[in-house]
């Protein structure tokens, strides 16, 4: 069996697609490109996809992650250019490398946000997120399925600045004041989603853009503590693959299917 880790986005109004909506095209896609996959044991059996802390529906993303098991050894790449031309446009597969190291979910630890406030002065943004960073604790609350909850949204905030707004991926340009801000938050219990620190702007700095924020997530991967950044989480398994020659067998394989 082979494990290929793919790197796919979220972009324009495919941005709105659900999880469950994405998993269905994706499932599509792996039968239009006859990819050999294994599937699970039971009554009802299941391919073998592993996904790894999808983004909120509404969210736009450059980076989310999966994993895909094979029964037969393929290409990375040419599978990637099958996938890709099998999907709708904005839900891109954009990376592939083949699994050599340890857990991909155990690598998602951080993520990058960017955040496009359309209605706002930059300054305006500044001194929110400012004020965030200068809190102790932001007290918010989210509803959950088990009624309204309340928790520290602080906490798990890394760093939150505003950056030029040229900078940005988001995709709803406009000719109103704009502010973006960059937010990097670790993945704890509970998820502090960008929701949630957008909460928080507005309890600390009455923050309230006039419009929905556009939020688009720009990475994610291991925290780096010494340099602050997020790291890409394939990384690892491409480095290994360059050390690590493939056996015989598998390299005929994939030689032979692309």
């Amino acid at each position: 069996m082979q494990r290929i880790r793919l790197r796919y986005t979220k972009r324009g109004r495919l941005r709105f697609t659900s999880h469950r909506d994405f998993q269905r095209a994706f499932e599509r896609a792996l039968r239009r490109a006859e990819v050999p996959m294994a599937y699970s044991a039971g009554f009802t059996p299941h391919p073998k996809v592993s996904y790894a802390n999808a983004a909120p529906t509404g969210t736009g993303s450059e980076a989310e992650y999966l994993e895909i098991a094979l029964t037969e050894a393929r290409d990375p790449e040419r599978l990637r250019v099958l996938l890709d031309a099998s999907m709708p446009a904005g839900l891109d597969i954009v990376e592939a490398v083949e699994a050599r190291a340890s857990g991909l979910a155990d690598r998602l630890t951080a993520s990058v946000w960017e955040l496009r406030l359309d209605g706002v002065a930059p300054e305006d943004a500044r001194r929110a997120a400012d004020a965030f960073n200068a809190a102790g604790t932001v007290e918010v609350q989210r509803m959950t399925k088990n009624g309204v909850r309340t928790f520290d949204a602080r906490s798990a905030v890394v760093a939150l600045r505003s950056v030029e707004t040229h900078s940005s991926l988001a995709d709803r340009p406009t000719g109103r004041p704009c502010a973006i801000l960059r937010l990097v938050v670790r993945h704890v219990t509970p998820a502090v989603r960008p929701d949630d620190v957008l909460s928080g702007l507005r309890a600390v700095a009455d923050l309230a853009p006039p419009v929905p924020v556009a939020v688009t997530r720009l990475a994610q991967g291991l925290f780096d503590a010494e340099t602050g950044t997020v790291t890409d989480p394939l990384a690892p398994d491409r480095e290994a693959a360059a050390t690590e020659p493939h056996p015989a067998g598998a390299t005929a394989a994939a030689t032979a299917s692309a």
